[in-house]
């Protein structure tokens, strides 16, 4: 059942429906331990890790996932979290209505120029289409340069740099005006 629908004008339709953690994970093991899923740190996990990863997110009371259909087929997956309780605990001043987000777009032999572009557009949306989401909050790696040029085409701005146990990360932050400036 999807939770969101988003029409692209040149890549048709994108939707977003709760992961099962049980029934996804062998799908989402090829994703995330493919090498361009380095930053995602599972590149080890076997498919009994994924789906206890993902019990564990389906399960915490500021943490889920969903994956990401484009076209009807499985193609992205998306998390959202809490930042006053989840991955910033202590680094980040949270506001109300802060909505922490990560994102994985599958690996494919054939890409499809726009495509990340677009998921990532459709995962803002679905979060700003929540009334009480006044800012997105990421944290990807600060070595991962292609997620920061695809963020600042949304409306990210960078805080800084920040410390995390298994990373450090470049805060940045989207709010709803910023987002709808680049549509």
């Amino acid at each position: 059942m999807a939770v969101h629908r988003r029409q692209d004008p040149r890549l048709g339709e994108f939707t977003l429906r709760p992961l099962d953690p049980d029934a996804d994970a062998a799908l989402l093991h090829g994703w995330v331990t493919h090498p361009k899923a380095v930053f995602w740190m599972m590149q080890d996990a076997d498919v009994a890790r994924v789906a206890e990863e993902y019990r564990r997110i389906a399960a915490h009371p500021h943490h889920d996932a969903y994956l990401g259909c484009w076209q009807g087929r499985p193609a992205f997956l998306a998390e959202r979290y809490d930042p006053a309780h989840v991955e910033l605990v202590g680094l980040h001043d949270p506001a109300e209505g802060d909505v922490g987000m990560h994102f994985l777009c599958a690996p494919t032999g054939a890409p499809v120029h726009g495509f990340t572009l677009a998921v990532l557009t459709t995962v803002l949306d679905w979060l700003f289409a929540d009334p009480a989401t006044r800012r997105v909050v990421v944290e990807p790696d600060v070595r991962n340069t292609a997620v920061h040029a695809l963020n600042a085409a949304v409306g990210f701005r960078v805080v800084g740099p920040i410390t995390k146990p298994e990373k450090t990360a470049l805060l940045s932050v989207c709010t709803r005006e910023q987002f709808a400036a680049t549509r």
